[in-house]
């Protein structure tokens, strides 16, 4: 099986049902410290936090994550400052969790 960071998100326009709690659990295996959050609408997310040396860093690394969601036509919440940077993934169209979520998560641990 191909490895996630390998795959591309696929832009998803609706219609498709978001995953449920168990198959998310089985993708979360695949992307080492993401966390699956839940919004108080019962809208589940992924959501990691990153620390750094400086502001630079995190800076650094947020324009990374930034190439990568552009390039993959998938963009993720992301908040960051001194040392730290958090990034949140969902799927908003649908509001939940599909495979390219995993991906671009995936794609972000690679950084």
């Amino acid at each position: 099986m191909t490895d996630l960071h390998e795959k591309n998100c696929i832009p998803c326009r609706g219609g498709v049902s978001p995953f449920d709690i168990s198959e998310i659990h089985k993708y979360l295996k695949k992307v080492d410290g993401w966390d699956v959050k839940k919004k108080e609408n019962e809208i589940y997310f992924l959501e990691k936090n990153f620390t750094f040396k400086n502001f630079s860093e995190s800076q650094k690394f947020v324009n990374e994550v930034g190439n990568i969601a552009e390039s993959q036509g998938h963009h993720p919440d992301i908040i960051f400052g001194w040392g730290y940077a958090k990034v949140q993934i969902f799927t908003h169209k649908i509001k939940g969790l599909v495979e390219s979520d995993f991906i671009l998560a995936a794609k972000i641990n690679k950084i």
